[in-house]
């Protein structure tokens, strides 16, 4: 298939790209610069100019391609509902290309995205073979620049690694060449309307996370209160403290896919979250 994927020069997209690739498909990335078309041409994808304010583009990318990718989120947290609106706009651009053709249309979700959801799941009644992928909160290896890397800056700011209460809260994680995977599946073969669930960890112990930042950093591991937390992890406070266990197995059973890169704690102890 020739599949046009927006978002494709990020953390994950640029991963997508690279799976896409390997299994046979041909890529088309959105990018706006000409960096982001050096390094699409350089792995072997065909680079489309424009933005996600550009719907005209987004249009024509879509309409060419055998079915669509889209990554691409404007994580403005100064004006979210913005992001929001952006995003559905662009979801609904693309998606009345793809109408009765039989196209798929994959698209991430994002926190609060329902609308971009919802436009996404109406498709299917319009002859679009439109699919939702949940990722964990935690999308895991080399180039991250989530949560984990932002919790082993604030170990090293606080001189402690720290977890809330007793630590037994969970976070589910996934690596991103195994996130990767599930998108290629999902364009190839997820059914109309799929709710798909990109999980690995279904929850690892935050007070394991914090363990391994503070051996690997040579720092104390500690329990903070609840009260803490807020002061020490800025705005991860409330997470660091969730107890939020998901599963992928319909997933799994539904697509034929399996995780089969790094686990979240192998994946941290292979030190290069800690090189700099």
């Amino acid at each position: 298939m020739k599949i046009f994927v927006t978002g494709a020069t990020g953390y994950i997209g640029s991963a997508v790209v690279g799976e896409l690739i390997r299994a046979g498909h041909q890529v088309v990335g959105l990018t706006r610069s000409d960096r982001g078309a050096a390094a699409l041409k350089a792995a072997g994808a065909e680079a489309h100019t424009g933005t996600l304010e550009d719907l005209d583009s987004l249009q024509s990318g879509a309409a060419a391609a055998d079915g669509v990718i889209h990554l691409a989120f404007r994580h403005d947290f100064s004006d979210f509902a913005g992001s929001l609106g952006m995003d559905l706009r662009a979801v609904e651009a693309m998606g009345e290309s793809l109408k009765g053709s039989g196209k798929p249309f994959v698209m991430t979700a994002h926190a609060n995205g329902e609308a971009s959801e919802q436009a996404a799941l109406a498709l299917t009644s319009q002859g679009v073979r439109a699919s939702i992928v949940s990722l964990a909160p935690t999308v895991h290896g080399e180039g991250d620049k989530g949560f984990v890397p932002r919790l082993i800056d604030i170990a090293r700011e606080k001189g402690v690694a720290a977890y809330v209460g007793d630590g037994t809260n969970r976070w589910p994680a996934i690596h991103r060449l195994d996130a990767a995977s599930l998108f290629r599946l999902a364009a190839e073969s997820a059914p109309a309307g799929a709710r798909l669930d990109g999980v690995h960890d279904e929850g690892v112990p935050f007070r394991d996370i914090a363990s391994v930042i503070g051996k690997h950093l040579g720092l104390p591991t500690v329990s903070i209160s609840r009260e803490e937390a807020n002061d020490h992890f800025g705005f991860l406070g409330m997470l660091a403290a969730l107890d939020i266990p998901r599963s992928s197995a319909q997933t799994q059973a539904l697509l034929g896919w399996r995780p089969v890169h790094a686990a979240l704690i192998p994946d941290l102890e292979q030190g290069h979250y800690f090189s700099k």
